[in-house]
């Protein structure tokens, strides 16, 4: 499987700490929101860098919007990304990702990739049979777990961890569906603490997502993340290395949060 990973895929992932204890997945299975709602929109800045040298790359957006499929209530989120003009010389992307989210379970019941990375592109659209326990793709129907997420409601589930039941290293288990393969992944927390982005000053929760080795991100726990310590849950700074330099990801502009930004302590 040859994947091409731009954008933050939490995704989920060799500390020297001692180890904590897992959380298995169905702990988690029909997790109810608490964290976001319809309308919400968060932007991102990826920055690149060289030699401790970053550079502004290209922009990340999430949308969410209610809507209905099949009948059911959905969150519709879509997540658009886009290397600046400046450097598409160097590796241009216009990726897009969509899930369709049942409302009332958080579980995933379609999603739509449409990549464009450096040349390569990419379609895929998986709709899941929750009856069945299936995947039904451009390339055929694959068995699947019953709380099986994608790569965006894989992101969105994670918002709503309650991470006040966790201990420092204790690992958040789950599956996701990719490329017509189920990956058994994970989150590992790694408590909270203050974060300077350059959006501003926050109090944080951080973990590392186990990452899929790609042609860009290395694997394994590479990626940290850092959430806002408060009800939203937004990822506010996301750092990784990749295969020549480092990626930086800052949230800089947010619309229709479903509550108050209680974790920022100074704005920039």
């Amino acid at each position: 499987m040859k994947l091409r990973k731009w954008l933050f895929v939490p995704i989920v992932s060799l500390m020297a700490f001692s180890p904590g204890h897992n959380i298995p997945e169905q702990e988690f299975c029909g997790i109810q929101n608490t964290a976001f709602k319809a309308g919400e929109q968060v932007t991102y800045t990826v920055y690149y860098a060289v030699a401790g040298i970053y550079v502004n790359a290209g922009t990340a957006v999430f949308t969410n919007t209610l809507e209905t499929l099949n009948g059911k209530p959905v969150y519709h989120i879509v997540g658009e990304g886009n290397t600046n003009s400046s450097y598409d010389w160097i590796y241009k992307v216009r990726d897009k990702y969509e899930t369709y989210i049942d409302t009332a379970t958080l579980q995933t019941l379609k999603f739509v990739r449409n990549v464009n990375e450096g040349g390569y592109k990419k379609y895929q659209n998986v709709t899941f049979n929750k009856t069945a326990n299936t995947a039904v793709t451009n390339d055929g129907v694959f068995k699947v777990p019953a709380c099986v997420q994608d790569v965006v409601s894989s992101i969105f589930y994670a918002r709503n961890i309650d991470f006040s039941k966790l201990r420092t290293n204790d690992r958040v288990e789950f599956s996701m569906f990719l490329d017509n393969e189920v990956f058994n992944m994970y989150i590992r927390y790694l408590g909270k603490e203050v974060i300077k982005t350059k959006y501003g000053k926050f109090n944080a929760i951080k973990f590392k997502p186990l990452l899929l080795k790609g042609t860009i991100f290395e694997g394994g726990e590479q990626m940290t993340v850092w959430v806002t310590d408060d009800a939203n849950r937004i990822p506010v700074r996301i750092e990784s290395p990749i295969v020549v330099g480092k990626v930086k990801i800052d949230m800089m502009q947010h619309k229709n949060l479903r509550h108050p930004l209680t974790s920022l302590i100074k704005r920039r």
